[in-house]
């Protein structure tokens, strides 16, 4: 479950007429636990509570249900409580169905409230359901209760009212909900005269079965719709000309709304009622877009970007330089007034703005600056300077980014509270402006330049409202010379290909083609001129070619959230001398880490950060995560796009090893329509039926195989083995297929191959003597690369890559964490799995020169690896590699092996273990370059 779906079974349990029996049994049941356990605490048999009425869930919980006005005492019992402790249990929770009380025992936080409240306090709880991210989720407590609550009027409208749903009415109604949302802000922040108007007024005013929710809507919308000069010819209700003016397009056009249910009504009263002055439009936004948004609502409230996340982004791109002048500054007024000025000019624009979450966080930031400055140089009365048409956006989905214009518009009121009063920020609050400065459009189709002019350049078409003029038309005239522009955002996370997945339907798998074929032609569009290898480019390459393309007219700082897939493998060899020949550099970067969402047991993907400028900085700053997920900024004079600290340079192919390494080669290809290869069953039916096939048939081993123990078999020949292997019916059967599919290949080579159909198309392996296997692709989330040793006689598939007749030695190289940061780092990943190329991973491997003593330690720890496996027999790779929730799952010998293993691999490098992978990767960077120098090959 996720935290709004938690929230609903929450709200709805202290909806529910309290039962003192089935209290705690419900309430772990609202927090995602299953029937089973259920049973089984109800039964006694996990239930180990030594309090009467209590149940105790180990690692979790301990719950008491006790009499009236006993709570207290019974929590104390609680937290003395033996079992309580023995159970390792995280909270305590008392409740006598009138009042609540609960604590974390390992925080110490405590809730006590009337027990219809304690859904407010939820979030407290979220570890119960392995959600890790609870703080995130705490703190936007509100915004997820309002999140599922639009939810449920949400889905009831579109149940009730299947026709605005439909792609040609879908935008009418989002525009309603949009309205909404404004009305529940408004009506509790005083920019409605009186509390709960619109709450209350819809109550009153409409029939209890709901029959007129739409008319009295429409005329509350109407109204603030209309001027108050033209009120009295308007035939307004009273209670409708109650509301104000609002115009700026939120309630212009049609006041059509949807049929209420008896049900809807309820729902939209309930979301009325929440206390929206604790609004969080950074968060909430992205929030209701989910609503809105049929692909994203069964992870409702999960893909909101963090506070933190996006200072990340922000404050290496502007803010942390806006700070270090205002700490420059002191009390000099002048100084004070130049920041401020400079404050003014700047803007902010994010070509992927989804609901507004980095221009809101970056407005609010730049709010507290000025308020400081204001504030030292005594001008706290001074309405702000930062005008929120410089906080510019594109989004491609039109409820997004009517939800972005209205995030900013909410944040512009609670900052104006903040600072200058609820008085001033009333009076500069209606009518809203009518300019629109988010952009409804394709980022990667429209001119930045006409969207967020630079200096002295402006766009003159001005736009008759704010939510209903044309949205791909930028209609604001900038006017701020000398004004700063810093690009940011967060863009979509799409591969270079993208598959459906399994189960789809025919519906979903059209779906995906059309949008795959839709991204390909935006990046056509953007590159086909500069590369012919841009199909393999990831779809936010689109956004940093077009920000380095902005960078030409104007000296702006782009900061893109991506996927680390850009500074790796194939795509570094593409994109970034594209970059770089517009005179771009990386300005600052933020090496992995994982961007957590709010998602139960969600270890989120890994992303980069990468700033990019054209202005020469003396420094740049790396940031990183050591092992103890601490923060680590490293000053440079140069960051490459592989985000390491050092010169430019790309990792290209080799045919060989650059190093003393052995050989390794790709596996044996086929091509064979799956006949030259034998599953265990048919395996076993020819050697029992025809004996002397035991020595055609081998075991055959590509990644798969090797990593999960499956068997296969294929057909190996020799010369000198034709006439037994024609001799079989069953293999003269195979045979001819191979050579009929074969001669139907468009490929010369492959039709001159149906001569010899009982052979491999392609061979490279003897076939004789030991190898060494290494899978092709495998997870990424294992600690170490998968490698293995077979002694047999067993063929490689082109699935994998193989040294034959190997030094033992080089398995301990490649199963080190230096040869997996390498070949993550130069091989680049292929959707969520590792991809290992020896060409690319292998022959450019950064090794030192090695002494036989080297040879020979490295050896042992290769055998001691290999015994470690050997002792848990017949455990496959898979299981003893495994990570279950983050946490690997490897035996401790076989862990001690692979330490012992890192240790003296490290030491022949430099002396002692490398402190991190960042220290790792600048090591082998400085021996590559020193391999590939001139006359060094």
């Amino acid at each position: 479950m996720n935290a709004v779906e938690i929230e609903e079974a929450i709200s709805n349990l202290a909806e529910q007429p309290f039962d003192v029996e089935m209290f705690p049994y419900q309430f772990l049941e609202a927090f995602g636990n299953k029937e089973t356990t259920i049973k089984r605490l109800k039964s006694g048999s996990e239930n180990k509570s030594d309090i009467e009425n209590g149940v105790l869930q180990r690692n979790n919980i301990h719950i008491a249900v006790c009499n009236t006005g006993e709570i207290s005492t019974t929590l104390n019992k609680l937290r003395a409580s033996p079992a309580t402790e023995k159970a390792k249990a995280k909270f305590i929770l008392a409740t006598d169905g009138i009042d609540f009380e609960a604590e974390d025992l390992t925080t110490g936080e405590t809730v006590a409230c009337a027990y219809p409240d304690f859904p407010n306090h939820f979030g407290l709880f979220l570890a119960l359901a392995g959600i890790s991210t609870v703080k995130q989720i705490r703190e936007s407590t509100f915004d997820i209760r309002a999140t599922s609550r639009l939810n449920r009027l949400y889905v009831e409208l579109l149940r009730t009212n299947p026709n605005w749903g439909a792609p040609e009415r879908r935008h009418d109604m989002n525009h309603f909900m949009a309205r909404l949302i404004f009305c529940f802000f408004s009506e509790d922040t005083d920019i409605f005269n009186g509390n709960d108007l619109f709450t209350a007024t819809i109550e009153q005013m409409s029939a209890r079965d709901a029959s007129d929710m739409d008319w009295v809507i429409g005329e509350i919308f109407r109204a603030m719709n209309t001027k108050p000069e033209d009120r009295a010819t308007s035939n307004f209700r009273p209670w409708a000309d109650a509301f104000p003016y609002v115009n700026g397009g939120l309630f212009s056009g049609s006041t059509e709304t949807p049929k209420f249910t008896k049900i809807a009504r309820s729902y939209l009263i309930h979301v009325g009622k929440l206390d929206w002055t604790k609004i969080n439009p950074d968060i909430f936004g992205s929030m209701i877009q989910a609503v809105a948004d049929d692909e994203e609502r069964g992870a409702l409230g999960m893909h909101y970007t963090s506070v933190p996340n996006i200072l990340k982004v922000l404050n290496p791109l502007f803010l942390d330089d806006l700070l270090a002048e205002l700490e420059a500054a002191g009390d000099n007024p002048r100084k004070l007034l130049n920041l401020r000025k400079r404050m003014a000019h700047i803007r902010v624009f994010d070509p992927a703005c989804g609901s507004g979450n980095f221009l809101v966080i970056a407005y609010k930031k730049m709010r507290e600056i000025e308020a400081e400055i204001n504030k030292r140089r005594g001008e706290l009365h001074l309405k702000s300077e930062i005008p929120l048409t410089n906080f510019r956006g594109i989004e491609l989905r039109d409820f997004s980014a009517e939800i972005a214009r209205l995030a900013l518009i909410i944040a512009e009121y609670q900052c104006d509270v903040t600072y200058i009063g609820q008085k001033e920020a009333l009076q500069a609050f209606l009518p809203l402006d009518s300019q629109n400065w988010i952009t409804c459009g394709n980022a990667l189709r429209l001119d930045w330049l006409t969207i967020c002019p630079p200096t002295g350049a402006g766009v003159k078409l001005l736009g008759d409202d704010l939510f209903n003029t044309p949205l791909d038309q930028a209609e604001i005239d900038f006017e701020n010379e000398g004004g700063e522009t810093y690009i940011c955002g967060n863009p979509p996370y799409v591969g270079a290909t993208v598959k459906a997945p399994k189960g789809a339907s025919k519906e979903q798998k059209e779906k995906i083609k059309i949008d795959e074929q839709s991204r390909k032609a935006d990046l056509k569009a953007i590159f086909e001129a500069r590369t012919s290898k841009w199909k393999s480019l990831d779809y936010v390459s689109g956004w940093f070619m077009k920000a380095a393309d902005y960078g030409k007219s104007t000296q702006a700082i782009s900061a893109f959230v991506s996927t680390n897939s850009i500074c790796q493998g194939q795509q570094v060899a593409i994109l970034w001398p594209l970059i770089y020949a517009s005179d771009h550099k990386i300005s600052f970067a933020h090496a992995n880490f994982k961007w957590a969402n709010l998602a139960s047991n969600n270890a989120g993907v890994t992303v980069v950060i990468v700033g990019i400028s054209n202005t020469k900085n003396k420094i740049v700053k790396l940031f990183s995560v050591d092992a103890n997920e601490n923060y680590i900024v490293k000053n440079s004079s140069n960051i490459n796009a592989y985000l390491i600290d050092g010169p430019d340079i790309i990792v290209r192919s080799e045919t060989k090893p650059l190093a003393s390494l052995d050989q390794m080669l790709k596996g044996n290809q086929p091509t064979d329509d799956g006949n030259l290869i034998l599953n265990k069953s048919e395996n076993d039916y020819l050697i029992n039926k025809y004996v002397d096939l035991r020595k055609i048939i081998r075991p055959y081993l590509g990644s798969h195989e090797f990593i999960n123990g499956d068997k296969r078999f294929c057909l190996w020949l020799e010369d000198n083995d034709l006439e037994l292997a024609y001799s079989i019916p069953e293999l003269q059967l195979r045979f001819d297929n191979v050579k009929n599919m074969r001669q139907q290949s468009t490929k010369a080579t492959t039709v001159k191959l149906a001569e010899t159909p009982h052979f491999f198309d392609e061979i490279r392996q003897t076939g004789q003597g030991s190898v060494i296997v290494v899978p092709s692709h495998s997870s990424e989330e294992r600690e170490y690369l998968p490698v293995g040793y077979l002694h047999d006689g067993t063929i490689i598939s082109n699935a994998a890559f193989f040294v034959e007749n190997p030094s033992i030695w080089t398995i301990a190289l490649i199963a080190s964490k230096l040869h997996l940061i390498w070949v993550t780092t130069v091989c680049g990943q292929l959707e969520t799995r590792l991809r290992y190329s020896n060409t690319l991973g292998w022959n450019t491997f950064p090794i030192p020169k090695l002494t036989e003593k080297n040879k020979q330690d490295l050896t042992r720890c290769a055998e001691d690896i290999l015994l470690a496996r050997e002792a848990h027999f017949p455990a496959t790779i898979a299981e003893l590699y495994e990570v279950k929730d983050g946490l690997p799952q490897m035996p401790e010998n076989l862990r001690h092996a692979h330490e012992r293993n890192d240790e003296v691999l490290e030491r022949i490098y430099i002396g002692r273990r490398f402190k991190n992978d960042t220290e790792r990767l600048e090591k082998l960077f400085e021996l590559y370059m020193q391999m590939v120098k001139p006359g060094k090959r």
